[in-house]
């Protein structure tokens, strides 16, 4: 199909018109963002909508009508609230649609087989011109692959839609950004489905109480039927993974630049504020301070953030009140709902190369009041938890005990047989381990906790600190500190040493060093110094 590249003419609105009443689809800019226009009442023609984009059947769509009047005249609805009349009055033409009872002539393709209709009336000149021409209800979903980022300008468009659409009706970029605000007025009390640049503060002003849906921070149930636009499913997602990071601005940059140093494919989704102090590579969504700007800018930031070739986006979490709302609702959803909460307490990782006497250093730092969090502890706790015991039995087979209990020995002989393997435990117990050290920091009097953890840097946890620790130690001294204290032999030693990073690698990744190379007395003033050092921080 050569799809048509319209400009906002009336030779060419004309043109699109007349796609729209054959009934094919065009694309048509808004005020929020492009919507793949159809006619409304033409269900074989809605269903295309569906086809081109490959969304789910089961998503409804928003209907666009030129003024308040087309929603009688066409039949739309069974009835309009008188809430909905004060709203169309404070907001409309404008960024907010009203989900009211569905009229009969309503096709289930829009609807989603719901008996409720959602409406709009929009303020972008083209759209309304075009709507005027074509005297239709168009039924407007965002114009770009299913999933995707918004498109917010005709290029966004053409990059998804040529050759599955007929035609591209150029109207510039969006002023809005971020699709329209949903409000359903069925029900008690009205309820806000998806947010936008009309926020809740601004509706009650109108209208009186408005509660917010519990789906647009969460995410709905596995059964659970979407009522709204972009409720259900993971969207505007670029190729790259997203992460959304939840936490003070120092911990942000600090897991980024971390994360980045052990993963060049590491990028930041950011606010301006945040780049003069970032390693990585980067797209800003705007200040912090001006959220309108953050809601024109994150679509065209979602896109951009592939440009740069990543792998992992970690993406500063915005605040979720105000126009904020909006920003969060749809940044979780590109994070298909993947939010690490970074802890409030300063973190120090303590690790080290094995022999060194990072144990011994941790034992100190308790003793001079740290309240040390051991990774070996929550690694034991972990493996006993029932969500880890079904995860290993699914990778490994059976390996529980008689008692339920979970058999190490075997799990450990199966889990280092192969490097495949040991990455399969890797991947189901270190998230867990995490979570349960962060739970402790958080838990812990004082806002400075320790992370013993001799696998720091392999299980991630190093993003999660503020400052790290390496105890090193020359190999000979090593070797002759784990003889004598693990009975093993030089091979053995050699073995466990070598499956370690080297003494560049610790170097290289650390904040602080301490060279256990002498006695235990110059090795407590060494860390005697390092906690003053830490606690002055």
């Amino acid at each position: 199909m050569n799809t048509l590249h319209l400009n906002d003419t009336t030779e060419d609105i004309s043109a699109a018109a007349a796609v729209l009443r054959d009934g094919g689809l065009v694309a048509m800019p808004t005020e929020t963002v492009y919507g793949l226009a159809a006619d409304a009442l033409n269900g074989s023609a809605v269903k295309r909508i569906f086809e081109a984009k490959g969304r789910p059947m089961d998503n409804p769509l928003i209907v666009h009508v030129a003024q308040f009047e087309d929603i009688n005249r066409l039949g739309l609805v069974s009835e309009i609230p008188d809430k909905a009349r004060l709203l169309s009055e404070a907001f409309w033409p404008g960024p907010l649609t009203i989900i009211m009872p569905k009229g009969s002539v309503i096709p289930d393709e829009v609807s989603a087989g719901l008996d409720t209709v959602a409406v709009r009336i929009p303020s972008h000149p083209a759209a309304q011109r075009l709507l005027r021409v074509s005297g239709l209800a168009l039924a407007a979903p965002s114009a770009n692959t299913s999933g995707k980022p918004s498109p917010t300008t005709a290029r966004h468009v053409a990059d998804d839609m040529d050759g599955r659409i007929e035609a591209i009706l150029d109207g510039g970029a969006c002023s809005v950004g971020v699709e329209s605000t949903v409000i359903t007025l069925v029900g008690d009390v009205p309820r806000i489905l998806r947010p936008g640049i009309i926020t809740k503060e601004q509706l009650e002003a109108v209208i009186g109480t408005v509660e917010v849906d519990k789906a647009v921070l969460n995410q709905l149930e596995k059964d659970e039927k979407a009522s709204s636009p972009g409720m259900k499913y993971k969207h505007y997602a670029p190729k790259a993974k997203v992460v959304l990071l939840r936490g003070g601005d120092d911990k942000y940059i600090s897991f980024v630049n971390r994360a980045h140093r052990r993963d060049d494919t590491v990028a930041a989704l950011c606010f301006d504020e945040d780049i003069p102090h970032l390693t990585a590579p980067y797209v800003s969504m705007g200040s912090v301070d001006d959220e309108s700007a953050q809601a024109h800018e994150l679509f065209d930031a979602l896109r951009a953030v592939d440009g740069l070739g990543a792998g992992i986006v970690y993406a500063h979490c915005p605040s979720a009140q105000g126009v904020g709302m909006a920003l969060y609702n749809r940044m979780i959803r590109a994070a298909a709902f993947e939010v690490i909460d970074l802890p409030s307490k300063r973190i120090i990782g303590l690790t080290g190369q094995t022999g060194s006497g990072k144990s011994e250093a941790a034992r100190l730092l308790s003793e001079f009041g740290l309240h040390v969090v051991s990774a070996d502890k929550a690694a034991r706790a972990a493996v006993e938890l029932d969500e880890v015991k079904r995860a290993l039995c699914e990778a490994f087979g059976d390996v529980l005990l008689p008692d339920g209990g979970l058999d190490r020995r075997l799990v450990a002989s199966i889990a280092f047989s192969t490097p495949e393997n040991t990455e399969k435990l890797n991947r189901i117990t270190h998230p867990v381990i995490s979570r349960l050290m962060l739970d402790e920091a958080e838990a812990a009097e004082g806002g400075t906790v320790v992370f013993d953890a001799s696998q720091l840097f392999e299980s991630g946890e190093d993003r999660y600190c503020d400052t790290i620790v390496s105890i090193l130690a020359d190999r000979d001294i090593r070797i002759e500190r784990l003889k004598e204290r693990d009975g093993l032999s030089k091979a053995e030693i050699e073995l466990r040493m070598s499956a370690q990073f080297d003494e560049e690698f610790f170097k290289a990744c650390s904040d602080d060093i301490i060279i256990n190379n002498g006695t235990a007395e110059e090795f407590r003033a060494a860390v005697r110094k390092l906690y003053e050092r830490l606690v002055r921080l």
